[in-house]
């Protein structure tokens, strides 16, 4: 892991551990946070009814889901997964956030506005780490090479088998030439010692 990633990493996981232990010591108020998009989210997605009644437990699952997989990509374990599920939970919370912020004075609003922007900057850092392969091939990359390397390597075994088998035949039309030619041979001798040969 380069110094970089060891220091960026655990600073970026920071603001989500935070958040996430906020979450899970107020579970009851993020969770009325998240109500109406959890409404949302059911009206768009039926086959999840019943989710915006146990608002309280989502909010757990995301304050601890945010504390975990924090603290994973602080440590540097699964930083690709852990990253992933730091977007997915940041945008959920961005949005009910934003739509619970007070937008009822200019202050407020410049307010939302500014917390807004700070999540969608998490997110993207979040983003970026969850594609970041710490220098590492993606496994599309090395499964490709790896094709390419048995390509390689079964036409140099196929060229291998066709250069044995062309020296094979070779040598068999060798050993068939000679053994015709003793044939002859031998044939011519029994024929003279007999004396057919003569006549």
């Amino acid at each position: 892991m380069s110094l970089i990633r060891l220091i960026a990493r655990p600073m970026l996981a920071t603001s989500f551990v935070a958040s996430g232990v906020a979450r899970l010591k107020n579970s009851s108020t993020t969770g009325e946070q998240l109500r109406p998009t959890l409404e949302r989210i059911e009206s768009l997605v039926p086959s999840i009814n019943g989710l915006a009644s146990q608002e309280a437990t989502v909010a757990k699952v995301v304050g601890g889901t945010q504390v975990g997989a924090g603290a994973l990509l602080a440590i540097g374990k699964f930083p690709r997964l852990s990253s992933a599920l730091l977007a997915l939970t940041a945008i959920l919370t961005s949005i009910a956030e934003f739509k619970n912020a007070d937008a009822s004075t200019k202050e407020g609003r410049a307010n939302r506005t500014s917390a807004l922007l700070k999540n969608i900057s998490l997110i993207g850092g979040v983003l970026v780490a969850s594609v970041d392969r710490d220098g590492k091939p993606s496994l599309a990359w090395r499964a490709e090479n790896i094709a390419k390397d048995s390509k390689k390597n079964f036409a140099k075994t196929g060229d291998n088998l066709s250069k044995k088998a062309e020296k094979l035949a070779k040598k068999a039309q060798k050993e068939v030439k000679a053994a015709r030619k003793n044939v002859k041979e031998s044939t011519q001798d029994a024929l003279h010692a007999v004396g057919f040969d003569k006549a």
